[in-house]
């Protein structure tokens, strides 16, 4: 039985940590903050996402938490409708889309790893210093955050899950330098704000070739409120920001960027005021890796390939590597193989998102309608061809690269 170390208690660190168990292997989640708590904003979790979660026996507690987006549709700054597409079993999916807190999300999860593996299963307050591949082992510098002391433990593998500032990728790849960031500044927010559309929509209006408006529900509705989360994105001349998660907004930053965006359903600027307190992030990603594995060590999720939330697929894409690790530590012969196997499964359909991600060709296509009718239109199609409507799901088919059949259809890899 493999003993294994997970350096990051996030998402696809957790996820993997509850594959690994359900595999039948031992394993131990590391985290540098003192006490995990639930932090951050909304996210989605898509269909293929879905899946992996429910198979590991989560099914019932998303639903208790999370919405089932309904449809994701795109307007122009008036609120408009350019485009609409029915989401997870709406799509013909035999699993929901979720949108969620992302806290409470990891909170879940935690959870799940400290029921099914023990309190003991997540060490906090501990960071990466450095580790050191040997023969039968892996050995690995942990550094107390609270007074700086160091320890020195080994394990069978290491697996980074550490996210876009991973010092596992850092050791792999020295000197890659900082992420690579597009121009776009974001604001992100929640607040309980009046129920819109059906309750369980996505919306975004504009284009982020210039300024883009996200919203959508993260919470069941109470008493026609719902917890709304959004997102505010400016294409902007500024040096890049700092990408850190955790990074306070100004309301006066990011007002003045959607005044008048009022859909009647839907007020912008009064939402955003709503929401104590606003981020800021830079959006970022990093360039595709040559390699994310060695004998003993490798990576998911962001510590792999942090891509542009574009099409909500990061989290999703970390759930999958977690499975598929887990999956392929299971049933492959030696440990080396496992992990080449999965970087096989994994390394370049991720890539390929993280290219599809910096295309935006749903972007480009929207931006079209702000260029044709800036003040508004009353038929879209007025605006936009039909090859340059369908341009804009077959964009999203590439950012998300699973098809409803074959998801459907494809063997657990429980």
């Amino acid at each position: 039985m493999s003993k294994v170390v997970i350096i990051g208690a996030g998402i696809g660190g957790l996820t993997t940590a509850l594959s690994l168990h359900a595999a039948g292997m031992e394993c131990t989640v590391v985290d540098r903050v003192p006490r995990l708590s639930p932090l951050g904003v909304g996210i989605n979790l898509q269909p293929h996402a879905v899946r992996e979660l429910t198979e590991l026996g989560l099914g019932d507690d998303l639903d208790a938490i999370a919405v089932r987006t309904a449809i994701m549709v795109h307007l122009d700054r008036f609120g408009n409708r350019i485009w609409s597409k029915p989401c997870g079993r709406g799509a013909g999916y035999n699993w929901p889309q979720y949108s969620i807190h992302r806290g409470e999300l990891q909170m879940l999860l935690l959870r799940a790893v400290t029921q099914r593996l023990g309190d003991d299963a997540v060490l906090t307050g501990h960071a990466l210093d450095s580790f050191e591949e040997e023969t039968d082992r892996v050995t690995f510098t942990l550094r107390n955050s609270s007074d700086g002391t160091t320890s020195t433990l080994d394990a069978d593998v290491m697996i980074g899950a550490d996210g876009l500032y991973s010092t596992v990728r850092s050791q792999l790849h020295p000197g890659e330098g900082a992420p690579i960031g597009n121009g776009i500044r974001m604001w992100r927010g929640i607040a309980q704000w009046p129920t819109f559309e059906t309750g369980a929509t996505m919306i975004a209006a504009g284009s982020n070739s210039a300024t883009k408006f996200v919203a959508y529900p993260i919470a069941p509705p109470t008493d026609g409120y719902s917890l709304t989360n959004w997102v505010a994105e400016v294409r902007s001349s500024d040096p890049q920001a700092v990408a850190d998660w955790t990074m306070p907004g100004r309301l006066s930053d990011a007002l003045p960027h959607f005044e008048g965006w009022d859909f009647g359903w839907l007020n912008v600027p009064e939402l955003i005021a709503a929401s104590d307190p606003i981020l800021e992030y830079p959006m970022v990603d990093r360039d595709p890796l040559p390699y994310w594995s060695t004998d003993k060590v490798t990576l998911v999720g962001d510590a792999a390939h942090p891509m542009y939330p574009i099409a909500s697929n990061g989290g999703s894409q970390a759930i999958i590597d977690a499975r598929v690790l887990a999956y392929r530590l299971r049933t492959e012969n030696d440990t080396a193989s496992a992990l080449r196997q999965y970087e096989k499964d994994r390394r370049e359909p991720t890539a390929a998102i993280v290219e599809a991600t910096r295309n935006m060709g749903q972007d480009r296509i929207l931006a079209l309608v702000a260029q044709r009718a800036p003040d508004g239109f009353a038929d879209v199609r007025d605006v936009l061809s039909e090859e340059e409507l369908a341009e804009i799901e077959a964009s999203y088919r590439r950012t998300t690269m699973y098809d409803v059949d074959w998801l459907n259809a494809r063997a657990s890899w429980d």
